[in-house]
């Protein structure tokens, strides 16, 4: 904590609508307070093989592997360096097998496929520990596993059987814990049990991301901030990359912009669609009131609709609580995130006074099946995005495999690369009505139906 945060209202205060705009929260992550924003101003180079349009985790990535392979590269950012989702979001790590259940994949892509995308899913989780290792970053990784709670009691037999089912499929180890044992797990009774993932895991965002940023800029690459991208056009041998503080030329283009993409492609404008992510994070907590929550130190979950995820900052009696944003509100207002106030209560009415000292939100890429996307678009600029809420594993592992499959690497290979990537019907109204449906989703999950 810094000497200028205030002290937030309460979780309770938070929860009942009794905040003022002037309540004593820091709209910012929590995790800037570690690893702050740092300006990134420096001119631009005239010249370079690849310029990556977006400094989240895939532009760091796939930045990353093309130095590493003897390219130069300039990572191009609209605003400071880390400015968006990769440093909004909760820290947790999982192989993105939690979008669909295993059946249902299986019917949309047929086994043989859905069997090398959950597989690949686990690829992507290792890879990540391989890169915090390999490139020693101090990010608090750690495998704490997964706890994903069970909502209603036929959420439980469901979940049972897509575990099953993933194990046989993919080999994905998990276990059940009954509804009589959860308080092993976490210590809250409004839930029906649940299933452990042991192999997710966890780090610290802002660390992640400038461990990331620190390699390249050692390696010889840039990470220039303020710099958005305005045009991108054509030529003979490559592209000519106008930006707001000038032009770039190079040979390559890589499109890593996920929940902040824009109409700066149409082409892939239309295909994604931006969700409002919301965090809040409390302040120190009682060890007495502490321990017992979450006993394992995992990482959390459950089966809502609109669900919601919460964890422990690392190395401190915090929790740090997301969901979806409140989206008809402002984003530096706080019925944005009472909400999320209200959850945690249910889940921990223990935590009734202790203080908020955080809120943030952030934007997600949906994409309209749901499934991440990479390839190239039909003038040759490649692309990464569509990680659709899991994106931590999946935009490192998806910016890793771009950069390969930029220089040729057959490594680069995906089980993903010859997906139909579908726009969406109607872009500018699927992106009015994402509201509407979470609020009906919410309903949906009070009422149990």
């Amino acid at each position: 904590m810094t000497s200028e945060e205030p002290t937030g209202p309460t979780v309770s205060s938070l929860a009942e609508g009794r905040v003022t705009s002037s309540a004593g929260l820091l709209y910012r992550p929590y995790w800037w307070e570690a690893a702050p924003r740092r300006k990134s101003d420096r001119a631009l180079p005239a010249t370079v093989d690849v310029v990556v349009v977006g400094s989240g985790f895939t532009g760091l990535s796939a930045a990353l592997t093309l130095l590493r392979n003897g390219r130069s590269v300039a990572v191009l950012e609209r605003n400071d360096p880390g400015f968006g989702a990769s440093t909004r979001n909760g820290g947790q790590i999982g192989s993105g097998n939690q979008k669909f259940r295993v059946k249902r994949l299986i019917q949309l892509r047929g086994r043989r496929k859905a069997e090398a995308m959950l597989r690949e899913g686990v690829e992507m989780l290792d890879y990540i520990e391989h890169l915090v290792t390999t490139e020693q970053i101090a990010c608090h990784f750690q495998r704490c596993g997964r706890f994903r709670a069970a909502i209603q009691p036929a959420h439980y037999d469901a979940m049972a059987r897509d575990m099953e089912d993933l194990r046989k499929l993919a080999g994905v180890e998990s276990f059940m814990v009954p509804r009589s044992e959860q308080h092993a797990e976490i210590g809250s009774d409004v839930f029906h049990g649940g299933s452990v993932l042991p192999a997710d895991a966890s780090l610290h965002p802002g660390l992640y991301h400038a461990g990331l940023a620190q390699r390249i800029e050692e390696a010889g690459g840039l990470v220039i901030g303020n710099a958005g991208v305005e045009d991108i056009s054509s030529r003979a041998g490559g592209f000519d990359v106008r930006t707001a503080r000038g032009e770039v030329s190079c040979r390559n283009v890589i499109i890593a912009t996920n929940g902040y993409t824009d109409n700066l492609l149409p082409e892939l404008g239309r295909r994604i669609v931006p969700i409002g992510s919301g965090l809040i994070a409390t302040d120190k907590i009682p060890e007495a009131i502490f321990a017992p929550l979450m006993p394992k130190n995992r990482v959390y979950g459950n089966t809502n609709r609109v669900f919601y995820y919460f964890r422990a900052a690392p190395g401190e009696r915090r929790v740090i609580w997301g969901g979806r944003v409140g989206r008809l509100a402002s984003d530096t207002s706080p019925l944005a995130f009472g909400h999320l106030a209200r959850d945690m209560l249910r889940v921990f009415p223990a935590l009734a006074d202790v203080p908020i000292t955080h809120a943030w939100d952030g934007l997600i890429g949906y994409t309209y099946d749901e499934v991440p996307h990479l390839g190239r678009t039909s003038k040759g600029v490649h692309y990464a995005i569509g990680y659709c809420g899991t994106g931590v594993s999946r935009a490192t592992y998806f910016g890793h495999k771009i950069a390969l499959q930029l220089i040729g690497d057959t490594s680069g290979r995906t089980a993903f690369d010859d997906l139909v990537f579908p726009s969406y019907p109607a872009h500018p109204i699927a992106k009015r009505v994402v509201p509407v449906v979470e609020t009906w989703y919410r309903l949906r999950d009070a009422t149990k139906l």
